[in-house]
């Protein structure tokens, strides 16, 4: 499971006893505070399952045997159907029942006798005086019903507990603040409308805007080193690479890629990772190594419409850059100082106080406002 991983939990049970199995067939998926591993059968020979020795949600160790496999077994044929049984003799039909006289073909039914003589009529009440007027009133809900509420009650994962865990234990240790800015998206939107035919016709993938803030984060990373760093006991430790992790949501928790030497990559070699590590996320194939480390991390919380939000560092690290939704906004744009819309997207940068003083902070976030809004600055290193 990974060095820092010693034990997990029985998400699934893909076979049973009598099921044949053949190499790399999934046998049982373990959920850890990490991810999500599948224990494959791995032998060449084909065999039978004879036993399943764990049951859903079972905690389990590294090493421990979760499953007994014959080689060169064959799974059981499935049982014929039964051969139709003969049809039951018909049972005798029920006796009719006596039928009253009366109701007997032929007879003529008695006459009914006479119909009770009228009621008098009840004498007329008096009009009441009708109500007095009333002021109207609201539509005013009604009361809760005092029966029990349907509810559900689901156990936590194992991940999401741990994702959980790790970021209530940042708000503990952490001193957090957080720095915003504004960014202008019309250079970097015009750019990816001029490329993105070219772009995905010579590298097949679409450009994004990620790319450009992973670009961005790397380059600011490295002129403002604190960012990047990390207190270790008394000291401080200061990474000179720089290996970004990007924020995904899947149905079963938040996890984060990491991007290796993020500074380093293209364009498009940052699109295509993220998409092939994005698709893991979400297939729940990533593996321990490839969320392993990470010196910072990007959230965008703009992919769901987020406008504004404060996030939360990703420990051990000592900041975080949150992106959200563009937004089309006035602007004073020009020397001219002509007020023009322009699309704006907040963006927010978490950082450790206790290392990270605000002079660097805010530096670092308008380092990365820079680059966006102009990413010719990056060919430049200005």
């Amino acid at each position: 499971m990974g060095d820092s991983v010693s034990e997990g939990t029985i998400a699934a049970i893909e076979k049973q006893p009598g099921d044949a199995v053949a190499e790399d067939d999934l046998l049982v998926q373990i959920e850890t505070d990490k991810v999500t591993i599948d224990v494959r059968y791995q032998q060449k020979e084909p065999g039978v399952v004879k036993d399943i020795l764990v049951k859903m949600d079972d905690t389990v160790q590294v090493g421990q045997p979760v499953a007994v496999v014959e080689q060169g077994a064959e799974a059981a044929p499935a049982a014929e159907a039964p051969a139709d049984k003969e049809p039951a003799e018909e049972k005798p039909k029920a006796e009719a029942k006596n039928v009253p006289a009366a109701e007997q073909k032929g007879d003529k039914p008695e006459a009914p006798p006479p119909p009770p003589p009228p009621k008098p009529k009840p004498k007329p009440e008096p009009a009441k005086a009708p109500p007095p007027k009333q002021s109207a009133v609201a539509p005013m809900p009604p009361a809760p019903s005092s029966g029990k509420r349907p509810e559900r009650r689901v156990k936590m994962t194992r991940l999401r507990a741990r994702v959980a865990e790790r970021l209530k234990g940042a708000q503990n240790t952490y001193a957090m603040l957080t720095t915003f800015n504004e960014i202008d998206m019309t250079n970097l939107m015009q750019l990816r409308t001029d490329f993105k035919d070219l772009f995905l016709e010579t590298h097949g993938v679409k450009l994004g805007f990620m790319s450009a803030f992973v670009k961005a984060a790397g380059d600011a990373l490295q002129k403002v080193p604190a960012v990047n760093a990390v207190i270790d006991g008394d000291e401080i430790v200061y990474r000179d690479y720089t290996d970004i992790s990007i924020a995904v949501a899947t149905p079963k928790g938040l996890v984060v890629p990491v991007l290796r030497n993020a500074d380093e990559l293209s364009f498009a070699d940052v699109e295509k990772t993220i998409n092939a590590l994005g698709k893991k996320a979400r297939d729940g194939t990533l593996s321990i190594d490839e969320m392993a480390g990470g010196t910072f991390t990007i959230s965008n919380g703009g992919v769901y419409g987020s406008l504004l939000s404060t996030p939360i560092i990703n420990p051990p690290q000592s900041a975080i850059l949150g992106m959200h939704s563009i937004n089309p906004r006035a602007a004073v744009v020009g020397k001219e100082q002509a007020i023009m819309p322009r699309p704006i997207m907040n963006v927010a940068l978490t950082y450790d106080h206790r290392l990270i003083d605000g002079r660097e902070g805010v530096t670092f976030l308008k380092r990365v406002k820079e680059i966006v809004e102009d990413p010719r600055r990056l060919l430049l290193d200005v």
